[in-house]
């Protein structure tokens, strides 16, 4: 209907909250990319640092319909300067620089030196702001997939490393687990049924204790952050298939019915694979 009244109020009531406010502007976005209220609203409001923002992700959304890999273009351009002029209207705001990954990751030519260079001065950018920053942590590695702009060794290296420096009780520890599911969908989109759903990388591999230790447990349950259920399916998914089913009890338990599609869509049918882990994990827990 055109009404942006009501994303103005969200997102100012969202506060400094960065991780939840760049959830809900990607939300909002996901509607904004087909109609137009972002667009009337940053009309309306041209030094609003809401509508700026809200904006700089609808552009980037409709900047990414298109091929990609194929460097800057109009639309890229135009999110590129929304994502500036947000910067500038509030710049202790990570979220434009978030969006500017986004783009970079999408657009930039296949591995392409200068392009990564800016990746990184973007990078320093949102760590200046905000150094614990979940969706450019997210951002940066899924920019260094193989299926992107890295290799699988790179990939690893940067999500532990970042590991041993983020404070417990932060979801940023499930990083190597995402990267551990990249992998495993990389080779079974590469190798099909010669590789096998029986081979499971999560058996024995640390990465899934790593997570229950370093973020789980020291977890604030009653203050979840905004991607919470995305980063408990991957913990959940991690322990079942390294059959630590006790364990997965209590996540799946937190994760209530939201279940993600991905990380099950890797191994199977996603809403199948769900539901018979969490049988067994209610099973194992069961006095």
């Amino acid at each position: 209907m055109g009404r942006w009244e009501g994303a103005r109020e969200l997102l100012a009531a969202t506060g400094a909250d960065w991780d939840r406010r760049i959830f809900r502007l990607q939300v909002l976005a996901r509607a904004g990319a087909r109609l137009t209220f972002a667009d009337t609203w940053a009309q309306a409001e041209p030094r609003s640092p809401h509508a700026l923002a809200l904006l700089a992700t609808v552009q980037a959304l409709r900047s990414m319909a298109g091929p990609r890999g194929q460097g800057s273009g109009a639309e890229m351009e135009q999110a590129w300067e929304s994502c500036h002029a947000a910067g500038e209207a509030l710049p202790a705001d990570p979220t434009p620089y978030v969006v500017m990954l986004a783009l970079l990751r999408y657009h930039s030519p296949d591995r392409d030196r200068q392009w990564r260079e800016t990746v990184q001065r973007v990078w320093h950018e949102v760590e200046a702001r905000d150094p614990w920053n979940r969706e450019a942590h997210h951002e940066m590695l899924t920019y260094m997939f193989p299926d992107w702009h890295g290799v699988a060794g790179e990939m690893f290296h940067w999500a532990q490393e970042r590991c041993a420096h983020v404070p417990r009780g932060m979801p940023l520890h499930t990083l190597p687990l995402v990267a551990l599911a990249e992998t495993h969908r990389q080779r079974m989109k590469k190798e099909g049924h010669r590789y096998g759903l029986t081979v499971h990388p999560w058996t024995d591999n640390p990465s899934s204790h790593q997570a229950w230790e370093s973020w789980w447990r020291y977890r604030a349950p009653s203050r979840p952050h905004a991607a919470f259920h995305e980063d408990a399916n991957y913990l959940a998914h991690a322990l079942s298939f390294a059959n630590q089913h006790r364990a997965a009890a209590e996540v799946f338990d937190a994760i209530g019915p939201y279940a993600t599609d991905v990380p099950w869509s890797y191994c199977g049918d996603a809403q199948q694979l769900f539901t018979r882990h969490r049988k067994w994990a209610v099973e194992a827990s069961a006095p």
